[in-house]
Order: structure tokens, then sequence, then C-alpha cells
């Protein structure tokens, strides 16, 4: 569970001294608790996984705002966080695993339909993806 992964990286940064993960890894447990405190239930792997997208998109939209030190240590707290996440499939990837759906994709009668059926098909087959990116892989199968 990606709760419990959390935790023992916490464990494994503070035996090594890595400050910069022990905080942002304690930061992402707090929010997921937060999260579970208003939710008052557990929350699963995927809702889990959004509030720590949500902590790497907030860190991606400061370090466009950073310079010097703090976008380096911007920089790897995202690495931190992006590490407990299930890797993202690319473009070309998700291209090939909308294979089986391309013709309902095609004859799509807007770009806003034709990734309506991508995203559908992709969350069916448990993939784990970039709405831009999907976005993307839908105007080139469409073009």
């Amino acid at each position: 569970m990606l709760i419990d992964d959390i935790k023992a990286k916490v464990t494994v940064a503070m035996k090594t001294g890595d400050t910069v993960a022990r905080d942002v890894l304690r930061l992402a447990l707090g929010e997921i608790q937060t999260a579970e405190a208003r939710k008052s239930a557990s929350l699963t792997d995927e809702e889990a996984g959004a509030v720590v997208r949500k902590l790497i998109k907030s860190n991606e939209e400061t370090l466009g705002l950073s310079e010097g030190e703090r976008a380096a240590t911007l920089k790897k707290e995202i690495e931190v966080l992006a590490a407990l996440l299930p890797k993202q499939l690319s473009v070309d990837e998700i291209v090939a695993a909308l294979a089986p759906v391309k013709d309902a994709i095609v004859a799509a009668k807007a770009d806003g339909q034709a990734t309506g059926v991508a995203m559908k098909h992709l969350k069916s087959t448990g993939a784990n993806v970039n709405g831009n990116d999907v976005g993307a892989a839908v105007k080139k199968l469409r073009s």
C-alpha cells in the first residue's frame, strides 16, 4: 500500500540523514492523513496517489518561479514524490495501448469525445497516464 511505502521511506530517509526526502515524505503523509480525516475512511492507493500527484504539481509550479538552491531542493522533492507513483505511460505507449479502440477514437465527432473514449479504455486497463499525454496520443491517432 502506498501509505506503508511512504512510512518505510520516511524511516530510511531518517536513518540516512536525507532531510529533503524525509521532509517531503512527511508532508505527503500528512496530506494523505488529512484527506483520510476529511473522508472519515482510509484512502485507496489511487486516492493517495492523487494526493501525491497534487503535491508534485504544486512543486512544479513553484519550481518555475524559483532559482538557485530552492530550485534544486524542489527538483529533489519532485524526484522523491515521483518515485512513489507507478510509472506513467509515454505518448507512444499510450498510442499502442489505445490500438483496440482506435476505430472508435477516429470515428468520434470531436477531440473531446475521442479523449473520453481513450480515457475510459485506459482506466479500464488500469494504466497510469497523464491527461495531457492522452490528449496528445488522441491527436496523433486522429491525424
